[in-house]
């Protein structure tokens, strides 16, 4: 077994979160969409596993994260559970299913955690939805944050741009951070941040910060698998490391295996009933 494989299979809970950053322990966190990704990412030691719904882009090969539904995030989640041992699990709460009220959000929340056995659910959004991860959270469903550049507001934004980089928004970013602190989030994602602020933030509040593309300070980091796996050859934005060329690896194996079938050596007799 390779020394980076998990030993501790202890189950990370949302108040582990909190234990970790208390302690200076980073937080490792990657997301995925299906059985045998989860499956590796748990077994490699990852402490939250986050279906994402950036599954809308990955999986489905959408342009942005609003087309998913919450069955369609149900249906990742679900595959992720049966998978995983250790990691917390966190499900994204799609665009459209807590915008609307907060009855609506907290019926959505629990939709999400009944039918998918998910540890907690994750919200884009500040003080603007406050009172309905208030409400969330009132239910015993623990809720993950998200600030920054907040992919479900790409229209609004009109981009995928650095956000706060002007003293208002970095302002506003703070106070967001604070009221979903005090709302009790266990967690704030931060993403596309200068890390000044990122770090500041941190300092802020009580709960972990998990940061992409915000700069070291953070409690935690979180990247799309297939990002950092190098399975999408023209996403390279500065924030990203590449720990892995799996594309080339996989087109490499995959030609390999149309040549042989091609060429008709494979099955070969060993291969063969």
């Amino acid at each position: 077994m390779s020394e980076y494989l998990s030993t501790n299979k202890r189950k990370i809970t949302a108040p582990t979160f909190i234990k970790m950053k208390q302690a200076g322990e980073k937080i490792a966190m990657l997301t995925a969409y299906d059985y045998n990704t989860a499956a590796i990412i748990d077994e490699a030691g990852v402490d939250c596993i986050l279906i994402g719904d950036s599954a809308s882009n990955v999986m489905a090969g959408n342009e942005n994260t609003i087309p998913i539904t919450v069955d369609q995030m149900i249906y990742h989640a679900r595959a992720v559970v049966r998978a995983a041992q250790r990691a917390l699990i966190l499900c994204d709460m799609p665009f459209g299913s807590y915008q609307i009220s907060r009855e609506d959000g907290v019926r959505n929340a629990i939709k999400i955690m009944k039918e998918s056995g998910v540890d907690a659910v994750k919200l884009e959004g500040g003080i603007e939805i406050i009172e309905t991860v208030k409400a969330i959270i009132d239910a015993g469903i623990p809720v993950c944050g998200h600030l920054g550049l907040t992919p479900q507001s790409v229209h609004k934004f009109g981009g995928y741009g650095l956000r706060a980089k002007e003293q208002a928004e970095a302002e506003k970013l703070i106070a967001d951070a604070e009221a979903l602190d005090k709302a009790g989030c266990f967690a704030i994602v931060l993403e596309k941040v200068p890390a000044e602020l990122a770090a500041k933030i941190t300092q802020k509040v009580n709960c972990a910060t998990i940061g992409i593309g915000a700069g070291n300070g953070t409690d935690g980091q979180v990247l799309v698998y297939a990002d950092m796996l190098g399975m999408n050859k023209g996403f390279k934005p500065k924030f990203l490391r590449q720990y892995a060329d799996l594309h080339s690896i996989m087109t490499d194996a995959i030609g390999n295996y149309v040549g042989d079938v091609k060429s008709s050596s494979f099955p070969n007799e060993s291969e063969s009933y």
